[in-house]
């Protein structure tokens, strides 16, 4: 089976390609980019990127799930979730 995610390594090569720093530097760049988004996502709920998006920490509530494979019902505990809204320049560059 073919993997076609684009991670993070997959990033900090595309670092390493267009800027020209050594793979280290490109992997440490990256690790402290997402670092830094974690931090600030935890400290302040919402982190807006001009031109790219804005990541938010929203509260979901506890429900009821089911099991599709078995049908059995299952408490599902609230818990906090990362949502991405893209800005207008992403959305215009996907649907072009």
């Amino acid at each position: 089976m073919v993997n076609n995610n684009f991670t993070k390594k997959n990033l900090y090569n595309e670092i390493y390609k267009k800027i020209g720093f050594s793979k280290n530097l490109s992997s440490k760049i990256t690790d402290n980019f997402l670092e830094s988004l974690i931090s600030e996502l935890i400290k302040s709920n919402l982190v807006k990127l001009t031109s790219f998006g804005t990541f938010e920490i929203i509260q979901k509530k506890e429900r009821i799930g089911r099991n599709p494979k078995t049908k059995i019902e299952a408490k599902i505990s609230s818990r906090k979730v990362v949502r991405f809204k893209p800005s207008v320049l992403v959305k215009k560059k996907l649907n072009t």
